[in-house]
């Protein structure tokens, strides 16, 4: 994909289809591995993040049909079925391959070393790998097992009551997975509820997961069984899209089958507070996930403000929301979001270096961005900083430039949606 070139557009029309929920992608292959039998999954992501997962399981032994399609069929050896890896597991870019991974090889009688590329050898691992220790794995690595690459040998694990000093799922899911191995009951409390896809797939395979407030609780050494599962469209994904009709005049977008999770739809409420209309029809649950059709009509923008409880909802459609806010008129404000500065690159620096690229008026704070908005952005040069929501943040951005945008290096796209300007190019109006 390289560098990409974006014009602007009269509208975006049209109804189009959401990727696989890369979350639940994830999960899917880890949980469908741990279980006995066969599970089958229909709409996969099949994106570089995601096929680094399947990559770890079938090193550990664990047969997966279906590569390169929506559809796997993951061949579940057990809780204790996975064997030692011949060569180092590669996470890649991908953050939740990494720190999930790491608390189900907590579980194993066997060592592994985990890696991934030079973004996510720059990413903090203490915060899975010390609670993982507590548990009883042994893990080493530079900057005493905070950053990649790390070595795990695991086994003999103790359950233990964690309090996460962040509202994270990645950490969260870590320590239920690795709670699996142990006796007893695990528990993870959070300061406020994050996404919830693992302890709702864990239950949907037969563990028994308790839900109290924001504890979560698993009792270790449950019988797993494979199931059929289909798997939502991506509403992260498909909110490129759906701001994308928000902030261009006279657009109506229909993005059908998206993840309706309430850990995660928070972002329509965003998008209703900004002024844009938004239709939710065609509401259903598949085994253990909402989805529904969702249809967005652009409107005057309003400015707005977000923090607290709302933020881990909606962390990963920031960058794209930080758009809407620089067309509406008026200042919005973004605090609390300090974790968005240990994502694939600090977002908060890369989103004010690029939209005063672009001519917005941005200020960095320490956990957030003010951002002035209804000033005319103007076509120009940004950079993904090697992350692909920042670049279709930008592929966005250059809907409602004035001139041509150029995007560099957009190849990290392919990590969550090889598709994304195929899909765009389905509606955008010129």
């Amino acid at each position: 994909m390289g560098n990409l070139k974006i014009k602007p557009v009269k509208r975006l029309e049209g109804s189009i289809k959401a990727p696989g929920d890369k979350s639940i992608s994830h999960r899917v292959v880890m949980i469908g591995a741990l279980a006995e039998g066969r599970t089958e999954v229909e709409g996969f992501l099949n994106a570089e993040d995601c096929l680094r997962t399947v990559k770890a399981f079938q090193s550990m032994g664990i047969k997966i049909e279906g590569m390169g399609s929506e559809r796997l069929r993951i061949f579940g050896q057990g809780l204790s079925g996975l064997s030692e890896p011949g060569d180092i597991l590669n996470a890649g870019n991908s953050g939740t391959t990494m720190r999930l991974l790491l608390g189900i090889l907590a579980g194993q009688d066997f060592s592994a070393v985990i890696t991934g590329d030079a973004s996510l050898r720059q990413r903090p691992m203490k915060r899975v790998t010390e609670p993982l220790r507590k548990m009883g794995a042994h893990i080493s690595g530079p900057d005493q097992g905070n950053l990649a690459p790390l070595s795990i040998r695991g086994g003999n694990l103790s359950a233990i009551s964690y309090n996460s000093p962040v509202a994270s799922a990645q950490i969260k899911s870590a320590i239920l997975l690795a709670g699996l191995y142990a006796e007893g009951e695990t528990s993870v409390t959070e300061p406020a509820k994050s996404r919830d896809h693992t302890e709702r797939m864990l239950k949907f395979f037969g563990a028994e997961v308790a839900v109290n407030g924001l504890t979560v609780k698993v009792r270790g050494r449950p019988k797993l069984t494979g199931k059929t599962v289909s798997i939502p469209g991506d509403i992260s994904s498909a909110s490129f899209f759906l701001m994308g009709a928000a902030i261009v005049p006279g657009s109506r977008v229909t993005v059908r089958g998206v993840g309706m999770n309430p850990t995660r739809s928070r972002v329509l409420k965003v998008l209703e507070e900004i002024g844009a209309e938004v239709t939710i029809s065609n509401l259903r649950e598949d085994h253990f996930e909402p989805m529904a059709d969702i249809e967005i009509k652009g409107a005057k923008l309003r400015p707005i403000n977000l923090g607290g409880e709302i933020i881990p909802k909606i962390i990963d459609e920031i960058p794209v929301i930080a758009i809407a806010a620089c067309v509406a008129e008026g200042e919005s404000q973004i605090r609390g979001a300090a974790e968005l500065r240990l994502k694939e690159t600090d977002r908060l620096r890369a989103l004010a270096t690029n939209l005063t690229k672009l001519g917005a008026r941005v200020k960095e704070v320490e956990e957030g961005l003010i951002i002035q908005g209804g000033r005319p952005l103007m076509g120009t040069e940004v950079d993904s900083f090697g992350d692909h929501r920042m670049a279709m943040a930008m592929v966005v951005a250059g809907l409602v430039t004035k001139g041509e945008t150029t995007i560099l290096n957009t190849d990290c796209i392919n990590t969550s949606f090889p598709e994304f300007m195929d899909t765009l190019e389905e509606i955008a109006v010129y």
